[in-house]
């Protein structure tokens, strides 16, 4: 089974940046980079949002408007973890940031960043930028 843990969230002053990490691990039959991943955000009373997904078929990431030319996704397969590099960071990004993954024969990436049919998630990792 498939297992993520998302780690390095923290406090940070608004305009500042900070990198999140999901690292996976329990593959068996297939391997980290046959899995699509993307990064999630909620604040209390709010639904879940996508903010960025990487699509392993194409080796492409898709970025949610809001966070578009702040917040890089990058992967690091020999490490089976993906990475969340999040700069002039707003108060408005203040969330429990999850991360997700789907094999990419289940799921895929859409335009707007959102991970479509994520089978495992890690457990969160809260961000607060202050202002």
């Amino acid at each position: 089974e498939v297992q993520l843990q998302a780690f390095g969230g923290g406090l940070v002053q608004a305009g500042g940046s900070l990198r999140i990490s999901c690292k996976a691990s329990g593959f068996s039959l297939f391997t980290f980079d046959e899995y699509d991943i993307g990064w999630f955000r909620q604040v209390p009373g709010k639904e879940r949002e996508g903010v960025s997904c990487l699509s392993s078929s194409t080796d492409t990431t898709y970025d949610a408007l809001f966070v578009k030319g702040r917040f890089t996704l990058t992967s690091d397969n020999a490490e089976s973890t993906v990475y969340l590099q999040m700069n002039a960071l707003k108060p408005e990004d203040t969330a429990v940031y999850y991360c997700a993954s789907v094999h990419f024969t289940g799921g895929f990436c859409s335009d707007n960043g959102t991970l479509i049919g994520p089978e495992h998630w890690g457990q969160g990792t809260k961000v607060t930028v202050s202002s």
